[in-house]
């Protein structure tokens, strides 16, 4: 009975909502890929710091206005005031991870991206291990290597279908790039979780739009000025640029609601899957070879992230709150703390009494 009720509390709405909005975040994480991998191979627009631009100002646009518009200590003005080098150096690291990932691709193999690219999972556990406190039971590491194993098998898969895209022109510097880039995400992925539960959402959004488009800005007026300049525009180049945008918005909003309800390294678990979305997708656009490794690698990331979402459940639930049972004591209070020396958390009392016992409780409390 009692397994049965804890079943009930495992795979309760909590877990189903985590690995939906988790599942969503990679769909939108894929939707930024396929509309960048189209541009790239079919106009010859590689521009990803314009992209990540257009997000980081709508970003401004929407969460900056709001904080411009708030009073109080949560201004625009006071946040700056407080924490505007903290934000600083959260904007630089977000977008050189962007930048750097993306521009791995141009020296080494989209195996070893998609290899290096999980080292991002160890160092958030490791950063909300010593930042955040966060706890780790054995099963949380097993759920791990569950994903890594199923990002294994998709890697597998795309190195029998022949997707091995090359030798790389620099495949040392390329992986560098792709270390380097997981350890910027992790660092902006563990201080998203600090800021998202324990100041807001908004300020994270908006001051990262601020520092964000700052820095995208000034790093597009640098490196890419030709390639924008070379941009073939036309009515589909445009829509596949907003098409990126409004996938890379919903991102970043949503990712830091799902964060919040469970954690940075739940989500990086989740995510996983954002490839394997994208290769269902490129069967049909660019002509990719279909492999039931890609399904196999599916269902045991879910897996894995499934399992790793019940476990953390499991150990941030609430204790259950103490039994109030009728039966008659004149003093229900002194009668608790009785009990309590003796190992016994309940208190008895006679009908009548019990708004009398609330109001004892209520005083305590307050």
């Amino acid at each position: 009975m009692i397994q049965r009720i804890q079943a009930r509390k495992l795979f309760s709405w909590n877990v189903l909502k985590i690995i939906i909005l988790g599942q969503l975040v990679s769909l939108l994480i894929c939707g930024t890929g396929v509309t960048s991998q189209y541009m790239a191979g079919n106009y010859k627009v590689n521009t990803p710091m314009l992209q990540s631009f257009l997000n980081y100002c709508l970003l401004l646009l929407v969460y900056t206005t709001i904080l411009a518009f708030r009073k109080g200590d949560d201004n625009l003005w006071m946040i700056l005031k407080k924490r505007s080098w903290k934000y600083a150096l959260l904007g630089l690291a977000d977008v050189e991870a962007n930048y750097m990932v993306v521009k791995a691709y141009q020296y080494t193999t989209l195996t070893s991206v998609q290899l290096l690219d999980c080292f991002t999972i160890p160092i958030v556990m490791g950063l909300s291990w010593f930042t955040l406190h966060s706890k780790y039971k054995v099963m949380h590491f097993v759920s791990v290597l569950i994903c890594l194993l199923g990002v294994g098998a998709m890697v597998g898969a795309d190195a029998l279908a022949g997707r091995e895209q090359g030798a790389g022109s620099n495949k040392v510097l390329g992986d560098g790039l792709v270390l380097i880039g997981a350890l910027l995400y992790a660092i902006s992925n563990v201080s998203e979780e600090f800021i998202v539960k324990n100041l807001s959402r908004e300020e994270f959004l908006g001051m990262l739009g601020v520092f964000g488009t700052l820095y995208s800005a000034i790093q597009m007026a640098i490196l890419e000025h030709n390639e924008i300049a070379d941009v073939q525009w036309d009515g589909i180049v445009v829509l596949l640029y907003i098409v990126f945008a409004v996938c890379m918005f919903g991102l970043y909003n949503l990712m830091p609601v799902v964060i919040k309800i469970s954690s940075a390294t739940s989500v990086n678990l989740g995510i996983l899957t954002a490839d394997l979305y994208s290769l269902f997708i490129g069967i049909f656009l660019f002509d990719y070879t279909f492999s039931g490794l890609y399904i196999l690698s599916f269902i045991v990331i879910i897996s894995g992230f499934l399992l790793y979402s019940i476990v953390s459940i499991g150990i941030t639930e609430p204790p259950p709150v103490p039994q109030v049972i009728c039966t008659g004591f004149d003093n229900p209070v002194l009668e608790l703390e009785r009990n309590k020396e003796d190992g016994d958390d309940s208190v008895h009392f006679v009908s009548g009494e019990s708004a009398e016992i609330a109001a004892v409780w209520k005083s305590n409390i307050h």
